[in-house]
């Protein structure tokens, strides 16, 4: 098993990358015009990119710039198996708050690995280290002139015999839901979009949202179309919520080519 990057190794080769999804585009610009902002996502495999050895599994970030206008860039931060502490150990906020920029956007999504209770490197209790740990993601984001949003996990595929949606989330989302209120800071609540939109589509119509292949069969992680449609909540719920305005947002209410997902190499830009 290859060993886990430490923390100087991941600041050392995420920070260019970061500083130029968010440098980049302003230099392209021309002169009066306002920089494009950018919106980084810090949050868990759920989100994260994928690559060319993982497909046809697609992280919802993957798809979320087909439904934002195109003078607001993604940086997509999400990585595989990170939770609120082991994310921030690892120095990837730091990362991220190296290049954010005012007036930029940071969305976080955690939970699904905070509940790991035997794994002290990612475990954080509900009430006390995940909220304290949220907190130093909003404090950040509001230091350096961003916008902290909070977005609760997506719900996992998972139904009871008369075909009823199940939460499995614990106490992470209300959990979130307190700094929302406490903090002052705009929740998006995937969780609850996520779980309606599994309980519309019912047991069976699940299975083609979600990473069901001939090898396993994943309930946490999707495939293009689980991802297009989640990203497309997450977008309409930035747009209901007011964090993005009408001209942010684009095709909302269009069907998505799955097409359009695309998975690079493992080499290209995996930190």
């Amino acid at each position: 098993m290859t060993a886990a990057p430490t923390r100087r190794q991941v600041v050392a080769a995420a920070a260019g990358l970061a500083l130029a999804l968010a440098a980049a585009p302003a230099a392209a610009l021309p002169r009066g015009h306002h920089r494009m902002r950018t919106l980084y996502i810090a949050g868990d495999s759920t989100a994260a990119q994928k690559y060319a050895d993982a497909a046809p599994e697609t992280g919802w970030g993957m798809a979320l710039p087909f439904f934002l206008h195109q003078d607001l860039a993604v940086a997509n931060h999400a990585i595989n198996g990170r939770s609120t502490k082991s994310f921030l150990d690892e120095g990837r906020l730091d990362v991220i708050l190296e290049a954010i920029r005012p007036g930029d956007l940071l969305l976080i999504q955690f939970g699904h690995n905070d509940q790991k209770i035997t794994d002290p490197s990612r475990y954080t209790e509900p009430w006390t280290t995940y909220q304290d740990n949220l907190r130093r993601y909003v404090a950040g984001a509001r230091e350096r002139g961003a916008r902290p949003v909070l977005a609760t996990s997506v719900e996992r595929r998972r139904f009871d015999a008369s075909g009823t949606a199940l939460r499995t989330l614990g106490e992470y989302p209300a959990a979130m839901r307190e700094v929302a209120r406490e903090e002052g800071v705009e929740l998006l609540d995937v969780q609850e979009l996520s779980l309606a939109l599994w309980q519309k589509l019912g047991p069976e119509t699940t299975k083609a949202y979600f990473n069901w292949t001939p090898a396993e069969q994943d309930n946490t992680h999707f495939n293009p179309p689980g991802a297009i449609a989640v990203a497309r909540l997450v977008a309409a719920e930035l747009l209901h919520t007011r964090v993005l305005g009408p001209s942010d947002t684009r095709r909302l209410d269009e069907e998505i080519p799955t097409r359009w997902i695309t998975w690079p190499d493992a080499e290209e830009s995996r930190t």
